[in-house]
């Protein structure tokens, strides 16, 4: 079938077929996955020169077929790599890309038609190679999609020129600002692929639209042309309306979606060479924006936290089985999750009601799974069938990991799990959800300590990233490991973090409810505080999120943070939060809290300002002032932010990364802001300590450590 090697590289290699037709095979060696990083890019300019220099006039090559010899096309560019690459200064980053699409240039102009036949995903740049060939095949379990807006930036090899002349505009426009990922029938349906077939055909469909490129000349011409024309057609409106649709979503401080469509919405009225230098320039300025570097970071950052615990792997113990004590709809929850990812599961509480509860959560949550249309109903019943509720310990012998989810108390949870520990095999880890309790002093009631520790898992379950692996004292390495393990196998994010009040992410939240405590007791309108945080960024202000997470909750919270740090987080007066408490205004919950709940749309709950709230609350403050916005943001920065920094300092977690990561996924902090420790660095570690020393009078929670100090005045990052 081969007649010969044209090029062989460490990425790429180009063969001759004995039809007459090249064969161009991504490989990129010592990888899993093919990625776009500078090895690549140069050999396959190397080997679109061979290409270009075998064409039809010297009875060469008829054409190319371009495939991988992984599993996946590419999937995409390695950000590991440009990361570096982006930090240059602009006329190099702008020569960069120049240089860069005159090799996808040079692909789309061979002499002889070119098929992209792909495998597994194609995503980001890999997607952008396919379209500057003329046609793709694909498989029907590919994948496509242009991740880019993700990161801050936009394609920049050719994407939001060729998108648009290939593809429904439409379409293009919202496959390029939407982000999102695509199946192989819907990039067929909306004109990114010409064909779909079996895997095993796709090299034998290839040649055969070669063929019939070859057979309508005149028509495969024309159809390259177009690519490098105006776009025909008037899309003013299409571009207007998906511009308005991104700027009506307040939560989106990103600014490469409308970017991105405010670019194309000029490009697609030039010809390529013109609509590539506009695709540069704005890619140019988005890839050297601080959102960028934050959103690129944030990206890296999931990489390392993955091979750290891809890491860990080598010491865990197997999880096949496992088991929930305490059902309701933290233990539902698990549960459900435990299920859903295929692993059964025993559902054990004291009482029948407790097991009603678990169940009716795990159902609830199928059933909205099944609405989506993720699950058919026939999986959705084998899913809950995995779950087995019990009353008694039967079959708990059996299980690899037991997750404790009963009361937060810690004399409830010690009888708990000294009770269980009894009836576990040798091998079996024992683990506590718990959010405050120190994990050392529950193992006080075990024989085997060192095969306990935390776990403390996100409300609500299904939908938070984060689980917080706590090393207690006696934890041993193989009981981390395995938690870890478990974690990953629920598809959570699992961060190991060492013991202390609150762990992580609520010793740092807490800081942050203190600061609003105490700008609500001076006199600040806890509305404005919510409205000033979410301008800010955050998903919801500190008032909407006391409520989501329940006001007894936080004040039961509170009671054990002020215990573990007393200097910092003991309140001297009665805040808001104790005074909603008083009156059983639990938040959401309850109905009223902060702001009053009514029934939504979906089980949602919509949340309504009360005139009578706001004036009990008002009537409350200790002081009557008006704060700005700015003021407002700095103090409750400030305070979560220093928390941060300690928790780094006393060794809570190993580096900035794990800080940053856990606060964004377990706490909502904005992501394009890139964690606490990178918001500090954004400011300035020197400004920073300046801020901080101007609400000095407020108290400790706002006094710099001397470590920060000495960072500031030496002129260290945080990420190197």
């Amino acid at each position: 079938m081969y007649s010969g090697e044209m090029y062989t590289g460490k990425t790429v290699s180009l063969s001759r077929m004995e039809s007459g037709i090249g064969h161009l095979c991504f490989d990129l060696q010592g990888a899993s996955v093919n990625k776009f990083n500078q090895a690549t890019l140069s050999e396959l300019r190397e080997a679109i020169d061979v290409l270009a220099a075998s064409g039809l006039e010297n009875n060469g090559l008829q054409g190319l077929v371009c495939t991988s010899a992984k599993s996946s096309f590419i999937v995409g560019a390695d950000i590991t790599e440009f990361s570096s690459v982006f930090k240059r200064p602009e006329d190099e980053l702008l020569s960069w890309c120049e240089d860069c699409n005159a090799i996808f240039n040079a692909l789309e102009d061979l002499p002889f038609p070119t098929v992209s036949a792909i495998a597994g995903v194609a995503l980001g740049g890999g997607l952008e190679f396919c379209l500057a060939t003329d046609y793709r095949v694909a498989a029907p379990s590919a994948a496509f999609g242009f991740p880019e807006v993700g990161l801050g930036i936009c394609p920049g090899f050719g994407g939001t020129v060729r998108a648009p002349r290939i593809m429904d505009p439409a379409k293009a426009i919202e496959w390029i600002s939407g982000g999102r990922q695509y199946s192989a029938a819907e990039a067929l349906n909306d004109g990114a692929i010409d064909t779909i077939t079996a895997p095993e055909l796709l090299l034998d469909t290839a040649l055969e639209l070669i063929q019939e490129a070859l057979d309508n000349k005149e028509q495969w011409q024309e159809r390259r042309s177009c690519k490098r024309s105006v776009v025909p057609i008037d899309l003013s409106a299409i571009f207007a309306g998906a511009k308005a649709r991104l700027l009506a979503d307040r939560r989106n401080h990103n600014p490469a979606p409308v970017r991105v469509v405010e670019a194309m919405s000029r490009s697609v009225r030039m010809d390529r060479a013109a609509a590539l230098q506009v695709e540069h320039h704005v890619f140019t300025e988005l890839a050297r924006s601080e959102i960028a570097a934050n959103l690129v970071q944030i990206f890296l950052n999931d990489q390392w936290l993955k091979q750290k615990s891809k890491q860990l792997q080598a010491l865990a113990g197997s999880v096949q089985q496992a088991a929930v004590l305490g059902a309701g709809i933290m233990g539902g929850g698990i549960a459900y999750q435990s299920a859903l990812k295929g692993m059964p599961v025993l559902m054990k509480d004291i009482a029948q009601q407790g097991l009603d509860a678990g169940i009716n959560e795990a159902s609830q949550l199928l059933q909205k799974q099944v609405a989506k249309g993720r699950l058919s109903e026939d999986k959705a019943r084998t899913v809950l069938a995995s779950i087995r509720p019990t009353l008694n310990y039967d079959g708990i012998e059996t299980v690899d990991i037991v997750v404790e989810a009963v009361v937060e108390n810690p004399k409830v949870k010690k009888a708990v799990l000294s009770e269980v520990e009894s009836k576990l095999s040798p091998t079996t880890v024992l683990a506590s959800n718990t959010s405050t309790i120190s994990i050392t002093s529950l193992a006080s009631s075990l024989q085997h300590p060192e095969r306990f520790c935390g776990m403390h898992f996100f409300n609500p379950v299904p939908l938070m990233a984060l689980v917080e692996v706590i090393r207690g004292a006696a934890s041993s390495e193989h009981t981390i490991a395995t938690t870890v393990a478990y974690a990953q196998r629920l598809g959570k994010t699992p961060i190991v973090v060492n013991d202390c009040p609150g762990f992580l992410v609520n010793r740092i939240l807490f800081p942050y409810f203190g600061a609003f405590s105490q700008l609500v007791r001076d006199g600040a309108d806890y509305r404005q505080i919510d409205a000033a945080m979410e301008a800010f960024g955050w998903p919801m202000g500190p008032a909407w999120l006391l409520d989501v997470v329940g006001i007894d909750t936080a004040v039961h919270a509170q009671a054990v943070m002020a215990e573990g740090f007393p200097e910092r987080m003991a309140y001297d007066f009665v805040s808001a939060m104790d005074l909603l408490f008083a009156e059983r205004q639990y938040g959401q919950k309850s109905g009223a809290g902060f702001y009053r709940y009514e029934p939504g749309s979906g089980g949602r709950q919509n949340k309504v300002v009360d005139d009578a709230i706001v004036a009990k609350l008002a009537a409350a403050r200790q002081h009557q002032r008006v704060f700005t916005d700015t003021e407002i943001v700095e103090r409750m920065m400030l305070a979560l932010c220093l928390e941060t920094v300690r928790c780094l300092e006393d060794g809570i977690v190993s580096n900035p990364i794990e800080a940053d990561m856990g606060l964004i996924l377990g706490l909502g902090f904005p992501t394009f802001r890139g964690g606490a420790l990178r918001y500090i660095e954004s400011v300035g570690l020197s400004q920073f300590c300046a801020q901080a020393d101007r609400y000095a009078a407020l108290g400790p929670l706002y006094r710099p450590t001397e470590r920060l100090r000495a960072m500031a005045a030496a002129g260290e990052k945080f990420y190197v």
